[in-house]
Order: structure tokens, then sequence, then C-alpha cells
């Protein structure tokens, strides 16, 4: 299976370029799609859920016309959006089994069966009966995989699915994407570095609405083998440092900056060479650092 995206186009009524002549290719697994605020990750997400026209270009899932032929479509996606509503006064249970209705795709023997095994997937069977406005936030996202799941989909699209999650959570949440990924498209749409990382074989990086880099993360990062350098410095000298070295990000380490810097060669004495991370390629992909192959 392949998702093939061609040539699409978003502008809003503001000026806001959302999608520009954006080209991806995906297949089957988990694909990660990274970008900050305002790439036009959620946009793209939308379009491809068919609950966005896009002004131009074409969606092709095999030979389905995803732009023209939505209610195929919608037989074989399962979609959850960043920020979902739950009805409150229902139980897990109840809400599972009118998703399944909706969907039409049980039988009325095997309805509840499906709905029992769904919530055993993701973790939720003993929590069934209990009303989901008792559910703390990770058990809602679960709960929102379950629904996902309804009608076996084969392409799957998750929006910033571990924003707010804490980390016990995102680790039990990530496990279950990894899980459902072996035979469907999963996208995951995030800007945390580490769910790429750890899930997907596939990746993307967008922003201001245009695809930046597309690849293995790890074909891609050997772009950055033997150009990354690292050095702790005092927030005094930051300015300084800046000024002078390619800084793709910083973090604190005991009060002071641990700076990590694009470079062919040593940038100066006192920097180590470091290994190179996706956070390497993130950060110097949406900085325009030019990195060999690129």
């Amino acid at each position: 299976m392949q998702l093939t995206i061609s040539n699409l186009n978003k502008e809003y009524s503001n000026g806001v370029k959302a999608l520009q002549n954006l080209d991806l290719s995906i297949k089957s697994g988990m694909f990660g799609l990274l970008g900050p605020n305002g790439a036009g990750k959620s946009t793209l997400m939308r379009t491809l859920a068919t609950l966005q026209e896009p002004d131009n270009g074409e969606v092709w899932l095999d030979d389905i016309n995803v732009l023209k032929e939505k209610e195929k479509v919608k037989q074989i996606l399962g979609y959850l959006p960043q920020e979902f509503g739950l009805y409150k006064g229902v139980t897990a249970e109840n809400l599972m089994v009118y998703f399944a209705r909706m969907k039409n795709v049980y039988s009325s023997a095997g309805l509840k069966k499906t709905v029992h095994y769904l919530l055993e997937k993701v973790n939720l069977y003993s929590d069934r009966k209990k009303h989901v406005n008792t559910f703390s936030g990770g058990m809602k996202q679960r709960l929102g995989i379950a629904l996902t799941l309804t009608g076996d989909p084969s392409l799957i699209i998750v929006d910033e699915p571990t924003a707010g999650l804490d980390p016990a959570e995102r680790v039990r949440f990530n496990n279950l994407l990894s899980d459902i990924s072996q035979d469907k498209i999963v996208v995951l749409s995030t800007h945390i570095v580490d769910d790429v990382s750890d899930l997907c074989a596939q990746m993307a990086i967008m922003d201001k609405g245009r695809l930046k880099i597309q690849g293995r993360p790890s074909e891609l990062l050997l772009r950055l083998e033997g150009k990354i350098w690292e050095k702790q410095i005092t927030k005094e000298e930051y300015d300084l440092y800046e000024m002078d070295h390619n800084i793709i990000y910083s973090q604190l380490f005991e009060g002071n900056p641990l700076i990590r810097v694009f470079s062919e060669h040593l940038p100066e004495e006192g920097f180590r060479p470091s290994n190179p991370c996706l956070e390497d390629l993130y950060f110097s992909t949406i900085k325009n650092i030019e990195l060999c192959g690129g």
C-alpha cells in the first residue's frame, strides 16, 4: 500500500500558505511527520482525512483518489485528531459500541466481541464500565486509538497524539502505535522529535508549508556524520558563540548552555565531536543549514 501526495497547495483567507507544492510518498509502516507549530502538518492531516479541501494537487491511496472518492477513503480510514471530543456521560464500552455501529462493518453477534478485543488491545478492558469523563489524558488517548481502529482501517492518521501526556503514558501510547503499524500506513504528525526517533522507519520534516527533507532517519543522519560538535559555555558567552558558529540548538546542563554546532571541521579548541541525533537533523533542517547531500 502506498499514499502518494502530489503538488498539494493550500492558502487560507488570511494569506497563510499552509501547504506549498507538497510532494510526499508514504509506504506501509509508521511514517513520522515532524515540524514546528504552523508548519502545515495539521492542514495536511485534515486533507488526508478528507475533512479539508486543498486549493489544488492530488492524493492517491493506491488506486483510490483520496480527494474525489471520499466515501471509499472513509471506509478504510482511522483518524485521531490533535483534539477530539468524547461523550462525557457514557462508558467506554458503550461509546465503542456506538462507533462500531456507525461504521456498520460488524454483525450484531460480533460487535461486542470486537469492542472487547479493541479495548483489551489498548489496555482499557478493565475500565470499560467507567465513564470516559473520569479517564486520565493518557486513557482518553488510548480510547481514541481504539475508536480509530474500529473497522480495521488500513490508513491511520494521528495528529500530535502524545502532546500533554506524562512520560509513562507517552511510552505506553507509542508502544501501541508501533504494534498496530505492522501492516498499515500510520502517519504520525508531531513536533516531538523523540517520538519519530523511537517509532518511525520513514520520516519527513515540514516547515512553513513546504517539505524540507524526507527519508529513513538512519540514512538522513549520515549527512551529519562527523559534523556535530558540542561544548559547554557560560550564559555570558552564548551571544558571541552564536555569532561565530552554526549553533543547531543548546540545552542547559548544570545551569550553563551545552551548545551543539554544525561544522565540517573542528570549530575551535574546546569542542568535542558528538554523534548526530535526530534533534540535530531537525533543528539544522528548520534553520536551513546546508547539509552535505541535502
